[in-house]
């Protein structure tokens, strides 16, 4: 990705663009100049996505691919005191083709979608050793619904990321017709994550064994919620958790959904034996039943 650095002067009215299918999240008022040098910079910002979206949209004419990033400070009224709370935020943007196109290529590239930004992200905080993160749906004026999600940690938000509402891509004029894709991270939470040490281990000697199980779930039950109670019923053999597949159709009863995973079981001391991996197997069947309702399909 390409860094950027923008102005922190803005005006309400062109961040506003971001919200026009909404309201914005944070109705703190703006900070605004005493003896601003021109009317297009008055006030501090409170979005870093708004900035990188006016530079999307300069160089999106001329690039068919657009993927930036941008750590900065927003700011924001104080409740209590004179001067603005001064956040750090990361934020990623994303858009057109998932690669340049080049002669070689016997296949169209396609673009961006929310599974690259979602992917960018899991790369960053992996990288970071930031664990116990989990994505939940959300609702956000600036994003599209069903395709939003913010991240959590303890509780805590970390962020948003998904693909951005189109009437706020309208409203920034910005070129094209594929989707733009955004996250945007709340530094001054996730940086306490990041442990000042972190365990390597050597390479397994030992084969892994993969299982594979399709679970009919309600509807209402998240992938999220099934995965968290697999690697904790799984235990110390289950090294993997990986969802493949979601169906949901005429096969399955109203209101249903079948979820399926790889499960990858792997020993640091010994090579494990069928008989190992299928005890291990049930007792994640069975539990997943009683805690959540789910079936083998």
């Amino acid at each position: 990705m390409q860094e950027i650095i923008t102005y922190r002067l803005t005006t309400p009215a062109r961040e506003n663009r971001l919200y026009v299918a909404g309201d914005e999240p944070d109705d703190r008022p703006y900070v605004t100049l005493a003896n601003p040098i021109t009317v297009d910079r008055v006030a501090m910002r409170h979005s870093l996505l708004a900035s990188a979206l006016e530079i999307a949209a300069a160089n999106g004419r001329y690039q068919e691919r657009i993927a930036l990033f941008e750590i900065g400070q927003i700011y924001l009224a104080s409740e209590e005191g004179s001067l603005p709370d001064e956040l750090t935020r990361l934020v990623i943007l994303m858009m057109g083709e998932r690669r340049p196109s080049h002669f070689a290529d016997n296949q169209e590239s396609s673009a961006f979608d929310f599974f690259d930004v979602k992917g960018t992200v899991e790369s960053l905080l992996d990288s970071l050793h930031v664990s116990d993160v989990r994505y939940e749906a959300a609702q956000n004026a600036a994003f599209r619904p069903g395709r939003t999600a913010r991240l959590l940690a303890d509780d805590k938000p970390l962020g948003m990321v998904g693909e951005l509402h189109p009437l706020a891509v309208e409203a920034f004029d910005i070129p094209g017709d594929h989707p733009v894709l955004a996250a945007e991270l709340y530094l001054e939470n996730l940086l306490p994550l990041i442990p000042p040490r972190h365990r390597v281990e050597p390479p397994p000697q030992y084969p892994a064994v993969r299982e594979d199980i399709a679970l009919v779930l309600d509807q209402s039950v998240t992938a999220a919620e099934v995965t968290a109670a697999i690697e904790r019923i799984g235990g110390y053999l289950l090294k993997k958790v990986e969802l493949f597949d979601l169906y949901e159709g005429k096969q399955l009863p109203s209101g249903k959904k079948s979820l399926a995973y790889h499960l990858t079981f792997q020993s640091g001391n010994k090579t494990l034996t069928d008989k190992e991996v299928s005890k291990t197997r049930q007792r994640i069947v069975d539990q997943l039943g009683r805690q959540l309702g789910a079936k083998l399909r």
